[in-house]
């Protein structure tokens, strides 16, 4: 694994900007249009503001949205909202899930980790991917990079494990009152602590390989933008990625399917063994036989399942778009959701022709894809929890001008 190292941390301070479940959010791409602008309207300081901000797409045009995260930054950052930590240093995080969790593997679980900044490498090494990704979402988050210069949401990385180390460093940051915590829209508590640099040695994890959970994009756009700084300016901070590390095996890790929306063309034949519903549906998938669900409905309303068995090695995703969905255009023909019940409501509303749900797997399943030189499809897996955009952020260029005119003056939150 490239080498991990601490970091100057960008962090809000809730006596300025205001809670920290005010001015949070999930990662970019899992925010709907109107959760959104829930988002924007929770408070003037929302994370939301930043990574998903209004204006126009042209990066070119001096109003654009990439712009005006700029200037939001700079002004936040300017005014107290935002603080820089004094030292580099790591921030251990931790995220327990809630008893009634509406992903059942992981009710009423901790998983921790630690977020640092990562070395960049390039494909190929001991960063491992396994879907692909697609040039439109790289665009949009290179120009906002470009303009922010600055990380605003973690990588998402496991390794194999079990590392008795890392885990014992996070376990022990957690033994004393969080800094920072906050509990999100879903129930996840999530708790963060600074550890500072010199305190613990991570040499020895230069043996594992990182397997890339969630952020792809967010990685590709990275080496995108370490390329051009290079050329520019040398090496810096731009060689770096924010990353949490999570231990696979320590936290036991089931990995999440997004289930699959079929929105138009002919629905699929009752081929398989029917079920009662949804419910018993959801109960029986597999992944160790391939067994998926398949939801349909007819002319007059009538929505029906089935189990259908697919050949081939898990991941069960593999052989779903090998053997069923085939040479689907995904931007025009599928919609990727984790929730079953979200597909069901979809299907049952008339907005999907069919469904295709699909059971959890395991880290160990993706990593022999990879090892196989092959790449899973897009949205193939859903690592739930999530870490938070906004605990912390990590700036890739010196502190901004404090002269620079605000762009706005927005109210405190509340």
């Amino acid at each position: 694994m490239p080498r991990l190292s601490p970091f100057f941390g960008l962090v809000f301070d809730p006596e300025v900007a205001g809670p920290l479940a005010h001015v949070t959010a999930p990662p970019y791409d899992v925010i709907s249009d109107r959760r959104r602008l829930e988002y924007l309207r929770a408070s003037a300081f929302s994370v939301v503001h930043l990574d998903l901000a209004e204006g126009s797409d042209d990066p070119a045009d001096p109003g654009s949205r990439y712009s005006r995260a700029s200037h939001l930054l700079t002004d936040w950052e300017r005014r107290g909202a935002l603080r820089r930590a004094q030292e580099p240093c790591y921030y251990a995080y931790e995220m327990t899930t809630p008893a009634g969790a509406p992903h059942a593997p992981l009710a009423g679980r901790t998983i921790r980790g630690l977020i640092c900044a990562m070395v960049l490498e390039d494909w190929g090494g001991t960063v491992l991917p396994h879907e692909h990704v697609s040039p439109g979402p790289v665009e949009d988050r290179l120009a906002l990079l470009r303009a922010t210069r600055t990380h605003l949401s973690p990588v998402y990385g496991t390794i194999d494990g079990p590392d008795g180390r890392l885990d014992a460093v996070v376990r022990e940051a957690g033994a004393t009152e969080p800094p920072w915590e906050m509990t999100d829209e879903q129930g996840v508590r999530h708790r963060m602590w600074p550890v500072a640099g010199d305190a613990i040695d991570l040499t020895h994890l230069s043996a594992e390989r990182l397997l890339i959970a969630d952020g792809h994009h967010r990685y590709t756009t990275a080496l995108h933008y370490r390329d051009e700084r290079r050329s520019l300016d040398g090496d810096g901070p731009w060689d770096t990625v924010l990353t949490l590390v999570v231990d696979a095996a320590a936290e036991h890790l089931p990995v999440l399917p997004f289930h699959r929306e079929l929105l138009a063309g002919a629905p699929p034949g009752a081929v398989g063994d029917p079920t009662p519903g949804l419910e018993a549906t959801l109960e029986s998938l597999d992944d160790d036989t391939g067994t998926i669900g398949v939801g349909t409905i007819d002319a007059a309303g009538t929505v029906a399942y089935h189990l259908r068995h697919l050949d081939g090695p898990p991941p069960t995703v593999g052989a779903l778009h090998r053997e069923v969905l085939g040479g689907l255009d995904p931007a025009g023909s599928l919609r990727y959701v984790p929730d079953a019940h979200e597909a069901d409501a979809a299907l049952r509303r008339g907005d999907a022709v069919a469904v295709y749900l699909l059971p959890p797997t395991t880290p160990g399943r993706i990593r022999a894809v990879v090892e196989r030189g092959e790449r899973l499809p897009q949205k193939s897996t859903y690592f739930w929890p999530k870490p938070r955009t906004g605990m912390v952020m990590m700036p890739l260029d010196p502190t901004p001008d404090s002269s620079a005119d605000p762009v706005e003056r927005p109210d405190r939150a509340s």
